[in-house]
């Protein structure tokens, strides 16, 4: 971590829990910013890896910290909290998300470097990915990760005109203490991560949290394209921020009239002509990263030309290949029913690939669009689950199990059925088959390229 000073946490003691992603990163910049700091991973290899990493194990310590930084995905409170984070609460020792850190780094650092914060239960990382990249093309000092890319205090220090833009999952949205986000945006909420947050009003909360401390100078951008958006619209209006409404159809304070990017102020760009931005939920992200990008200062021409040089993001419905006039679709990053919605409704005929870990609902709520299904491939632990619905439907299907039987199964099905695409959009988690949603895509696409030098 980079343009810290090396006595910044002088004196500070940290204990950090998970030592993947965001951990490992953590144990280093809080060690080089001068902090004692202890570690642990119940994953014995994950402790094998972690050279030089002081290892403390839970069961044998005193807690005795300033805080505790808990890695996103191990719980602290529902469907039931860690061991080590019941011992920390029980010790009075307050858990924290490394985006707390990070940005009470760059405050004692003496920076007034600004914090752009995106969530929504869809399209946030496509949202952080552009509003970095317009920025930047408006010559602007950024760095972006958190959830997406680098891991939060991985990021180096910024001067005062720099712009923090980090993607917030709900994880690391209920570890915030101190965080005031310039400018936040929630894009859209539907069902997910229920067991972590306990029902859909929990997880709400959550979300919302993106707009805690913020001021009658700061930004509060949100979409109003689904019910439990516009009710948090209601709820924002009432708070101190400026809001800003955004939709990928409907009049709001920016959205988009068929194609065309609008504000108060008029045209802002044609979307025709942003290649990585298909479907009105990408015309949302566009609508929200304008928003906070004109916010920020950056020129109106600059976000129409960053807009339209956005190069897109991979597993967000990425092209990686043909094979014999037949597209194929890497949208991997499409872990539930209402992110596979967004990417079906942009081809109208296709075989499609889909299964792993279903979510709450499974694919039911996709049933408005299975007639654009020429035939799907199901693989991962809850095909059969699937297989039920799609029977229901009249949707044809077969249950193949694994990518590397569905990616010459599926150009079959598609030569058979003269669909141009092959979409891979799971709806599902990936964790049966693979360690992330970016090996599932990896190996999709390494399957495509198999396929195409054989074709």
């Amino acid at each position: 971590m980079s343009g810290f000073p090396s006595d910044l946490f002088a004196g500070k003691r940290f204990y950090v829990v998970g030592l993947g992603k965001n951990g490992l990163p953590a144990v280093h910049a809080l060690t080089a910013m001068g902090a004692e700091v202890a570690a642990w991973d119940d994953n014995g290899s994950a402790r094998a890896a972690a050279d030089g990493v002081m290892l403390r194990d839970p069961s044998a310590d005193d807690f005795t910290y300033d805080a505790m930084v808990l890695s996103p995905g191990i719980p602290h409170l529902l469907p039931k909290p860690h061991a080590v984070a019941v011992r920390a609460r029980a010790a009075g020792v307050p858990i924290l998300s490394d985006v707390e850190l990070l940005y009470r780094a760059v405050r004692k650092a003496g920076s007034r470097a600004r914090f752009a914060g995106i969530t929504g239960t869809n399209g946030k990382s496509t949202t952080t990915a552009l509003l970095a990249h317009v920025l930047a093309g408006a010559g602007m000092t950024v760095a972006a990760g958190a959830n997406l890319g680098p891991a939060a205090l991985s990021l180096p220090l910024l001067p005062d005109d720099g712009i923090y833009v980090l993607e917030m999952s709900s994880y690391m949205l209920e570890r915030l203490d101190s965080v005031r986000f310039d400018a936040a945006v929630m894009l859209n909420l539907s069902a997910d991560h229920i067991d972590r947050h306990g029902d859909m009003a929990g997880y709400a909360m959550t979300k919302r949290a993106v707009f805690d401390r913020q001021t009658a100078d700061d930004l509060g951008v949100i979409g109003v394209d689904d019910a439990g958006s516009r009710d948090m619209a209601a709820w924002l209006r009432d708070r101190p921020a400026q809001v800003v409404t955004v939709s990928g159809g409907s009049k709001a304070d920016v959205w988009c009239d068929r194609d065309m990017l609008c504000d108060a102020d008029g045209a802002v760009v044609n979307l025709a002509g942003a290649r990585a931005l298909p479907g009105a939920h990408n015309a949302q992200d566009a609508a929200a990263a304008a928003a906070m990008a004109l916010f920020f200062g950056a020129a109106r021409s600059d976000v129409a030309a960053g807009i339209l040089s956005y190069p897109g993001l991979p597993h967000r419905q990425q092209r990686v290949g043909a094979v014999s006039g037949v597209a194929f679709i890497n949208d991997s990053k499409a872990t539930n029913a209402d992110s596979t919605a967004r990417a079906l409704v942009c081809h109208e005929r296709m075989v499609w690939i889909a299964g792993g870990m279903r979510k709450e609902g499974g694919i039911t709520p996709l049933a408005a669009h299975f007639p654009r299904i020429a035939h799907a491939l199901l693989i991962g632990r809850d095909a059969p689950d699937f297989a039920a619905t799609l029977a229901a439907h009249n949707v044809s299907h077969e249950i193949v199990e694994t990518l590397e039987r569905a990616v010459p199964a599926a150009l079959d099905a598609a030569h058979r059925t003269h669909s141009p695409v092959v979409l891979l959009s799971p709806a599902c988690a990936s964790w049966d088959q693979f360690t992330g949603f970016e090996q599932r895509g990896d190996r999709f696409a390494e399957l495509v390229e198999a396929l195409r030098r054989v074709a």
